[in-house]
């Protein structure tokens, strides 16, 4: 009987143990209904919360008025899983935030969902913010501010299933035919296909529905130079210019030479002649 209490004891210290550091590493003012859970949803927060658990897995932060998100956070809570940033404050995702660091090139993350919806200030996604996500499946970012996304933060996402891009004040531009052509190419990848998306035409406003644009709507764009091909034209016409200018002096240097020589021997002809 004796080793059964005293085995008895030890499961009741080690459980007790265990709930009380479940307690102490929870972020005061926040929930934590399992060990690897974090519920901070609500709370009015302008920051992410302190001392939130390294081995943290799903952290719900939504419905705060959180305006940022410190730099190489995934790279401190590399088990992180799920991630819910919904109906904050935040205006722009830099590299590095939610990627890898430059650092830790050998970094991987195991996000496999991020919420990033209802952020009204949200108007700048860097190219670069995603990368190194490589097992992230689900990307939210509905109902924003954006009116433009680099194809880049999408296309360097592998695993990437579902995308949320409704709800934006998309510009129909040529910064958004690239986008366009992604979005045509990946349309089994929207959960409301691109009937669910808007654009304004640049010219009166007007917002129309992606389904009416097609390709040929951007086919103006494939004529705009990009600031490389003004910077090759330029180089070039320079070039030219120097080419004709060093051409133009040789042929009359030669001229000239010529004249000379010939006034010489017309000379030396008459004073023979005498």
């Amino acid at each position: 009987m004796l080793p059964c209490v005293c085995w008895l004891q030890l499961m009741l210290i080690l459980l007790s143990s265990v709930l009380r550091t479940r307690g102490e590493n929870c972020p005061s003012n926040c929930m934590c209904p399992d060990p690897h859970t974090v519920d901070c949803s609500g709370r009015g927060l302008t920051r992410l919360p302190n001392e939130i658990p390294l081995d943290v897995r799903r952290l719900l932060l939504a419905d705060n008025w959180i305006a940022r998100i410190p730099s190489d956070f995934l790279v401190l809570y590399s088990d992180l899983v799920y991630l819910d940033l919904r109906n904050n404050s935040l205006s722009h995702i830099e590299p590095g935030t939610l990627s890898t660091s430059s650092r830790l090139v050998s970094w991987t993350g195991h996000l496999i969902k991020l919420r990033l919806g209802n952020n009204p200030y949200l108007s700048l996604v860097s190219e670069d913010a995603f990368l190194g996500l490589t097992s992230l499946r689900e990307l939210e970012l509905e109902r924003n501010a954006l009116s433009t996304l680099q194809v880049g933060a999408l296309s360097q996402l592998p695993s990437l299933r579902a995308v949320r891009l409704e709800g934006n004040p998309w510009v129909c531009n040529c910064n958004f035919a690239n986008l366009f052509a992604w979005l045509m190419e990946n349309s089994q990848k929207l959960p409301n296909g691109v009937e669910g998306m808007e654009c304004s035409l640049p010219m009166d406003g007007r917002r129309v529905s992606l389904t009416q644009l097609s390709k040929d709507s951007f086919r103006e764009c494939q004529a705009t130079l990009t600031l490389t091909d003004l910077l090759i034209i330029i180089f070039s016409g320079i070039s030219v210019s120097v080419v004709a200018i060093m051409t133009s002096f040789f042929l009359a240097s030669t001229v000239h030479c010529f004249q000379r020589w010939s006034k010489g021997t017309k000379g030396d002809e008459e004073e023979s002649e005498e």
